[in-house]
């Protein structure tokens, strides 16, 4: 081990380092100049962070060499000797990890190089000694074929004495390989940099600066070319079903065409539901969350709106789409550049054919417009608000005339000449509510409102005061009015309550909706006596006053991480930050049961069997449930982060749990997955554990992290496996790591590391499907690994796409979207 650390003190020279620390030139009592010093300080700064990596290195090469020890032990027990193999890769310089966040490394590419007889030399090693490359140092293996170019050199007979700076991993070996030598290309694409070492037979990638070595299988060796490009897949993507609705924070979102069909949204995607036939129609013209929706009267043309987003492009302007529902064409598009942030309310004119639409937008004055969208041609605009705007509304009589609602006001506004004009709603003797939550009309023109302190009051037609008042009518805030065909009005609120009354303002009917679907946020007249209610638990109901309601539609309440598929049934399990775990049928596309749980969810995993599914928490407990009845098996606590993923073992005897704790732990399995007794706990990773996948004979895991580390184990003896010959052609039983000699085609330029959050394989091994932080799902050819790998992409998830994956028949894909809460299907043409 000494002669291991006297090499690494032979490739630095801290004299210069020693020197410079006793140096006061660049103190402020210094006469150099104010950039003189600046440059010394930089030097000094560079000098002392190259020493550290220094210490990390030797220190990496430590533990390398016990781990290497004691995997070598363990092989010699069950396989005999192996002949370790020079290991490429060590630890990168990690960013500093705070409660699961990586924060970044200050690039130092800006630096000035230190050069002349401080500087350190080039070095070369025998060939039998593992090198360590340090992304910022010169050492090189002696005989490497690998070439990578730098920023800031150029490949000269004198580039000996100048230490390589930001964008380079290295030299030329020792200065003295032969110029003419056949160089692998070398891809450079934002921050992320690709090289390919034929002799060693590896891949490495960059990304933020930190090179990942992904060795590839033996028998590729001879014939990989980087430069080779990788195809299309011959599938493609269709949507075939969305679960899921968004009514926990928008307000009339749904309604009943006259083709039977429900419409409501969620994430991007309008869901146009026939529940008879249970077929879904979907619109998928939206780039980010759609916000508000309204029908035209003639009951074809719908508009939606959506807020501001994000892409890998860059930011998406906030924008009214006019679509005709039949053919799901967009007919018009509105306010691109006009609205700010997101649109809260749009309705259409009702008297003058539907020629007009007001649409309010979320800015600080939530701004109120009028448009004549057929011609794209904005009539009007004013400040409605500085609070928040919950409805608004033409009245049906008379299309110059609009009602607006929420926070602490009711105002009419009257469009005269081109010019909106408001009157506030005069409550007088009435307590003024702290908020005005939804506003509809009677038959004969008088504006009905419903508030926050559970009054309905009813403002007499051409009036800004109130004629009637229906005081206490709900207990808490009312959410929702609807005025049916027959007369009679119904209203919804916090209290689950859905209550008629007749034109006369006296109650008809009552029905309590259970405590299971929530507060009633928003009420639509269904066929015949039906009638459809959109509830704060994102649940559609369908039912009537005389009965009870039925579920047609639900969804989750927060943000979604977990997915895990039946191994044998066409089944799949979600789980999320709402406590809630399902099971859906992805056949009949309804849940088969759901468990509310103590603590958030974050993962699960189906034991191969099927009989059990593991579940894990953000706080470090898992649970085991039974797949059959939902009944508690057994509850394990494992430290007090996240657990990450929950992965058993193909053959079913083990299970490994990646925890935000940096650790893997490991369980013997019995019983069927019924028994679990704690093997251990692999001990490396410097940075969260974030994917897993076992070996098809189940004797080996490979590991990703937060620092994009891959590593190898044998999960039996919670032993780090170091020797890429054993590690380089084992066949794997899943591919959802994002890091891999497979799979590293999948990385889009520009990527910063964190870019994907989810891969899967096909189970026939031909696809291969990631989920991105833009919305996307992409749709690649496997194996991916070549550079800037084609894939198809596929839009309808709002927010961070979580988690993808095949069903066990690779019929369907599932994926889940983060923040947008939605669940989608997709068919596999």
């Amino acid at each position: 081990m000494e002669d291991g650390f006297s090499s690494y003190s032979s490739l630095y020279d801290t004299s210069s380092l020693l020197q410079f620390c006793n140096d006061d030139s660049a103190s402020a009592a210094s006469s150099m100049e104010v950039t003189d010093r600046i440059a010394s300080l930089e030097q000094r700064v560079q000098m002392q962070e190259d020493e550290i990596q220094l210490l990390k290195s030797a220190l990496a090469d430590v533990v390398r060499r016990l781990n290497l020890s004691e995997e070598q032990q363990a092989m010699g027990t069950r396989r005999g000797p192996t002949k370790a193999r020079p290991m490429i890769a060590t630890l990168p310089l990690r960013p500093t990890v705070n409660n699961g966040t990586v924060l970044p490394k200050k690039g130092s590419g800006t630096l000035p190089s230190p050069s002349g007889p401080g500087s350190r030399k080039d070095a070369t090693t025998p060939a039998n000694k593992r090198i360590l490359y340090l992304p910022l140092s010169t050492v090189r293996r002696a005989n490497s074929n690998e070439h990578v170019g730098t920023l800031t050199r150029k490949d000269s007979g004198d580039s000996k004495g100048n230490r390589t700076r930001a964008g380079s991993t290295g030299s030329n070996s020792s200065g003295k390989r032969s110029e003419s030598k056949q160089r692998d290309p070398v891809f450079n694409a934002g921050m992320r940099r690709v090289t390919h070492c034929k002799e060693e037979g590896y891949v490495k990638m960059f990304l933020k600066g930190r090179p990942i070595t992904m060795y590839m299988p033996k028998d590729l060796v001879d014939n990989y070319s980087l430069e080779a490009r990788a195809d299309l897949p011959s599938n493609k993507l269709k949507l075939d079903w969305v679960y899921g609705y968004r009514g926990r924070d928008c307000r009339s979102n749904l309604y009943l065409l006259p083709t039977g069909e429900t419409v409501y949204f969620i994430a991007s995607v309008v869901v146009l539901y026939n529940v008879d036939e249970q077929l879904q129609r979907h619109y998928a013209g939206h780039t980010d969350d759609i916000k508000c929706l309204a029908v035209h009267p003639d009951k074809i043309t719908i508009a939606t709106g959506q807020v501001a987003g994000t892409s890998s492009d860059g930011k998406l302007a906030p924008h009214v789409r006019v679509w005709d529902s039949v053919s799901l064409n967009t007919l018009h598009i509105l306010g691109t550049g006009f609205f700010d942030r997101a649109l809260v309310c749009l309705a259409f004119s009702k008297s003058n054919g539907g020629n007009t639409l007001c649409v309010v937008d979320d800015s600080n004055d939530h701004v109120l417009s009028v448009w004549d969208w057929q011609r794209e041609d904005r009539l009007a605009e004013v400040k409605c608000s500085n609070e928040s705007v919950f409805a608004a509304d033409f009245h049906p009589t008379d299309s110059n005339v609009i009602v607006t609602c929420g926070k602490s006001h009711l105002y009419f506004w009257n469009l005269e000449k081109g010019v909106l004009v408001k009157k506030q709603g005069l409550f007088e003797k009435q307590e003024k509510p702290k908020f005005v939550l939804c506003v509809t009309f009677a038959e004969n023109g008088d504006t009905i409102t419903g508030d926050s302190s559970g009054n309905i009051l009813v403002w007499g037609k051409g009036t800004n005061r109130i004629s009637h008042v229906i005081q206490g009518a709900h207990e808490g805030s009312i959410f929702a009015l609807c005025m049916l065909r027959n007369g009679s009005l119904v209203s919804g609120g916090k209290d689950r309550r859905l209550i008629s009354w007749d034109s006369s303002y006296q109650q008809i009917q009552m029905v309590e909706v259970p405590e299971l679907f929530g507060p009633i946020r928003t009420v639509a007249e269904g066929r015949g006596e039906s009638v459809l209610i959109g509830t704060t638990k994102n649940f559609v109901l369908q039912g009537s006053l005389d009965g009870e309601f039925t579920p047609i539609t639900q969804g989750h309440t927060d943000e979604l991480w977990g997915l895990a598929i039946h191994p044998c049934k066409s089944q799949f399990l979600t789980c999320g930050h709402d406590r809630q775990v399902s099971l859906w049928d992805s056949s009949s596309h309804q849940s088969i049961w759901t468990k509310h749980m103590e603590d958030a969810a974050q993962s699960a995993g189906f034991h191969p069997s099927g009989a059990v599914v593991a579940i894990g928490t953000e706080t470090g407990r898992w649970l085991v449930l039974d797949t059959d009845s939902k009944d508690l098996v057994t509850v394990h606590t494992d430290g007090n982060e996240q657990l990450s993923v929950m992965r058993y073992g193909p053959d079913g005897n083990f299970l490994a749990i990646g925890s935000h704790d940096n650790y893997i732990y490991i369980y013997a399995v019995a019983e069927n997955g019924r028994k679990y007794s704690r093997v251990g706990k692999c001990s490396g990773h410097s940075s969260f554990i974030t994917h897993l996948d076992w070996s098809v004979d189940s004797q080996y895991l490979v590991s990703n992290s937060g620092d994009y580390e891959i590593l190898y184990w044998i999960p039996s003896v919670c032993k780090q496996v170091v020797s890429m010959e054993t590690t380089r052609d084992i066949s794997w039983a899943t591919y959802t790591c994002t890091l891999g000699f497979q799979v590293f085609g999948l990385w889009p330029d520009g990527s910063d590391g964190t870019d994907i959050n989810a891969v899967c394989r096909s189970n026939e091994k031909s696809l291969l499907v990631t989920g991105d932080d833009f919305g996307k799902v992409h749709l690649f050819s496997y194996p991916c690994s070549q550079f800037r790998a084609p894939s198809h992409v596929y839009g309808g998830h709002s927010s961070h796409v979580t988690n993808v994956n095949f069903l066990y028949d690779d019929s369907f894909l599932v994926s889940t979207g983060g923040k947008d809460m939605s669940v989608m299907q997709w068919r596999i043409v």
